[in-house]
């Protein structure tokens, strides 16, 4: 990949880095572990980005 990056590539890179997380473990309390992971949780090799 390119070192230089147009802006809008880098901000949807920007955000599926940060969407690519668990939920907060105070979520996990709150639903009674109900929710305990991410349906958006992505793996880097496996599942690509149209970005």
């Amino acid at each position: 990949m390119a070192r230089n990056k147009p802006l809008g590539k880098k901000l949807r890179l920007a955000s599926a880095l940060k969407s690519n997380r668990l939920p907060p473990p105070w979520v996990i309390v709150k639903t009674k572990r109900r929710v305990t992971y991410s349906p958006a949780k992505r793996h880097w090799r496996r599942v690509k980005l149209k970005a």
